[in-house]
């Protein structure tokens, strides 16, 4: 399949050790916690994660979660903006494509490539774009079922819920709630659309009982 080079992930040793680092330290840096869920997944299949998309931090946050729990070759599908801009992301394994209708299916069917390795874990933003952090329901573009119909569908599909809150301190503490969707043999856009949202209601729920 072809596929644009300069859209892909590149291999870098030192760049990925250095930023994984960085990243890590930036997290422990700004901010005063960073508390997540401890699941688990099947170990022969790869790893798609749904997740809301609020800030700059986000790709990150599920970097650093894939770090201590998943443990995969992570992968985050980006705009062509931010792949050419923030030049490292593609040594993270950021891939990208133009705003170019072909572009964007050969794209899809690349992060669906990239699912049929067990070894892989994909972070996709169904939103497509920044919202608010208090946004009541996540938007699901149509590009996510491309990507999981191009795949053999031996998937293992992860909701991330993720909510900044400062509570008495200086810095914020991140929470980011993680839940494996145990798919339905017939999988729709509106199903999983439907699916994540209530996860995401249940996640909210679960922030604003949060007292300190």
């Amino acid at each position: 399949m072809q596929f644009p080079s300069m859209y892909q992930p590149r291999k870098n040793t030192f760049i990925y050790k250095f930023f994984s680092w960085y990243i890590r330290y930036i997290i422990k840096k700004d901010f005063a916690a960073f508390n997540y869920d401890e699941i688990e997944t099947k170990q022969d299949a790869a790893i798609l994660i749904l997740a809301n998309h609020f800030s700059w931090w986000d790709g990150f946050f599920i970097f650093y979660i894939n770090k201590r729990v998943f443990k995969r070759q992570f992968h985050v599908l980006v705009n062509a903006e931010n792949y050419n801009s923030v030049g490292f992301l593609k040594y993270l394994g950021a891939f990208a494509s133009e705003n170019k209708s072909r572009d964007v299916l050969q794209t899809l069917n690349y992060a669906g490539q990239l699912l049929n390795d067990p070894k892989n874990l994909v972070l996709v933003f169904p939103q497509g774009q920044l919202h608010s952090n208090h946004s009541r329901s996540i938007d699901f573009k149509k590009g996510v079922m491309q990507m999981i119909n191009s795949s053999h569908k031996n998937i293992a599909i992860v909701f991330a819920a993720t909510f900044v809150d400062y509570f008495g301190k200086r810095k914020p503490t991140v929470q980011t709630y993680l839940q494996t969707w145990e798919t339905e043999e017939y999988v729709s856009l509106q199903l999983l659309k439907s699916a994540y949202n209530k996860h995401y209601d249940q996640s909210v729920v679960k922030q604003t009982e949060i007292t300190e």
